[in-house]
């Protein structure tokens, strides 16, 4: 991938003053432990997620406001920060579609997705799921088995781990119900770079309606990345502790733009109502799907 110049923004919390609550989580029916779980403070930008083990930490600063867990097959759940130490979450029940068995030929390919400007910025977007829509069009239905994601990340570290999500779209334009019924973990190697993935096994198809494509961190131990400063002025200490990989973002023009934060689904989209025709500037992440027939 050719390296633009890009911006990274760090936001450095103090947590001095909070208290680190810490849990597992488990399946309810087996006992076993669910990795890689994504937990919010309700409504709040704040969150972490399960180790492989399930285990759990988080610095909050109310014990009386409420974490929202929510994993890949299996249902979401609401409990109150004083009664995490255990949590056990439901498998969901999936009525499988029929399957439809389409050959393939992948004689053709397109991507798309990629804006005509690429300028990458990187953010930490910290436990956030941010996405990308892609609408349908007509020309799609010469190719339209979805064959990779490809996303730009920047990462100071080897095999930094994250997830990917399908998202359908519901009634209203938002991300409904996912695509997988399994977790979709991937990695990337050190430095900034465009990684392919490949997804045909999953045998995705584009839907006429548009499909949203999410990023989510993982907030582990594995991507973490610590470095300690020390003031000259004041002789103190401060640990900044960095979670990789960075998704890369184009700053692009359109209606809106959908984020999963505080354990709910948030639409940004244009403040200004003076001239509605005019769409306003956002960061989407650096996301591009390969299509194939």
């Amino acid at each position: 991938m050719k390296k633009e110049n890009y911006i990274i923004v760090l936001l450095l919390i103090s947590v001095s003053t909070w208290a680190q609550i810490s849990g597992v989580v488990k399946d309810s029916i087996t006992k076993q432990p669910i990795p890689y779980v994504n937990i919010s403070v309700e409504n709040e930008n704040k969150g972490t997620t399960s180790e492989e083990n399930g285990t759990f930490s988080i610095h909050v600063s109310e014990k009386s406001k409420n974490l929202i867990f929510s994993a890949l097959g299996f249902e979401r759940k609401t409990v109150q920060i004083s009664e995490v130490s255990e949590v056990n979450l439901k498998p969901m029940a999936y009525e499988l579609d029929e399957i439809v068995i389409s050959k393939r030929y992948e004689t053709r390919e397109i991507e798309i997705g990629k804006p005509e400007n690429q300028m990458f910025e990187a953010f930490d977007n910290g436990p956030r799921i941010d996405t990308k829509f892609f609408p349908y069009f007509p020309s799609y239905q010469k190719t339209k088995f979805i064959k990779q994601v490809v996303i730009a990340t920047d990462s100071k570290i080897e095999d930094a781990t994250f997830k990917i999500h399908f998202y359908c779209v519901d009634e209203n334009g938002f991300p409904n119900q996912e695509m997988l019924t399994k977790d979709f973990i991937v990695s990337v190697s050190k430095g900034v770079k465009e990684t392919k993935f490949n997804v045909t096994k999953f045998n995705l198809r584009m839907p006429k309606n548009g499909i949203f494509v999410g990023f989510e961190k993982l907030i582990i131990e594995k991507n973490k990345l610590e470095k300690t400063t020390t003031d000259p002025n004041t002789n103190t200490t401060q640990t900044q502790r960095t979670y990789y990989p960075f998704v890369l973002y184009n700053s692009v023009a359109r209606d809106f733009l959908f984020n999963y934060s505080g354990g709910k689904w948030i639409k940004q989209s244009k403040q200004n109502l003076d001239n509605p025709s005019e769409k306003t500037l956002i960061y989407e992440p650096a996301i591009n799907l390969i299509l194939t027939n």
